[in-house]
């Protein structure tokens, strides 16, 4: 994988990954390898600025690209403590993919948190979504639903102590309404492989995020949940999310395919050429399925 998608700023890679252009005769609610949507969703604190190395790749390579950020987040205008539902947090990522024309599908990937919001869109809108791919990801089929939901999809930081800013929106004497991971813990738990330009601009534009809003996710079963095909992409030096919860999450709601890449909670700063790669593969070896 590491030689062809160090290339992957020139777009023949992407024609080669893709299978050459095969099944060119696809219907048109199917993707095609030349026309290629991705919808790019960031995890918690971070934004649509997080995806600019994997964006450049994409569109270098002819596709078409879209990062959203979700509500409080990125350059959202919303004050964060305001945020006090999933469904309002995710409401920018519905809204999308809802004004979609008719017989359009997007490749829908989400990192860390984002992958909460994948799963959301695949009970609401999952026709517009060809392929969900999770990176780094909670991916559980009704969120955070039981105590073995929590425990497998929720990060647990505990053993660094306390590395969270918290914030209460509602009160002190009510549950914090956002939280932030705190500058001097950014680097060692999120890009402890990524460069250092990485996280340095990482820790100027994170953001708190809605705890109480992703805590509360919890989904409906939309009658595309069984037909939108997904991806794993583990990061095997997750210290966010630990290769066991990953592995847990996978075995509890199987994907179609699993990707594995040696990087660390961030992959779209540390391993953008591999990552990269792993899209593309995703997405396009399902095409004549």
């Amino acid at each position: 994988m590491g030689e062809a998608a160090n290339n992957g700023s020139n777009g023949s890679v992407a024609v080669a990954l893709a299978g050459g252009g095969e099944e060119e005769s696809q219907s048109q609610t199917t993707a095609s390898v030349s026309s290629l949507h991705f919808v790019l969703v960031h995890g918690i604190g971070h934004g649509a600025w997080c995806w600019y190395k994997i964006r450049c790749l994409l569109e270098s390579s002819g596709h078409k690209v879209s990062c959203l950020d979700l509500k409080s987040a990125g350059i959202d205008p919303s004050d964060v403590s305001s945020v006090l539902t999933f469904d309002d947090y995710n409401q920018p990522l519905i809204d999308f993919l809802s004004a979609l024309p008719l017989n359009d599908q997007v490749i829908l990937v989400g990192h860390s948190a984002g992958g909460l919001s994948v799963s959301d869109a695949i009970h609401k809108v999952g026709k517009k979504i060809h392929v969900a791919i999770y990176v780094a990801a909670t991916m559980l089929r009704c969120g955070f639903s039981t105590e073995l939901d929590l425990l497998h999809g929720c990060p647990d930081l505990s053993e660094y102590g306390d590395v969270s800013e918290l914030e209460f929106g509602l009160g002190p004497d009510q549950p914090p309404t956002s939280a932030i991971i705190k500058k001097e813990f950014q680097r060692q738990l999120m890009y402890n492989l990524s460069p250092l330009e990485d996280s340095i601009l990482a820790s100027a534009l994170l953001r708190p995020a809605p705890v109480i809003a992703i805590q509360q996710a919890k989904f409906s079963e939309g009658p595309e949940a069984d037909q939108v095909k997904r991806v794993y992409i583990k990061t095997l030096h997750d210290r966010v999310l630990t290769l066991k919860q990953q592995d847990e999450m996978i075995k509890g709601w199987p994907p179609s395919r699993v990707f594995e890449l040696e990087t660390d909670h961030s992959p779209n700063f540390s391993t953008p050429f591999e990552l990269f790669s792993c899209l593309l593969k995703a997405s396009t070896s399902t095409l004549s399925n």
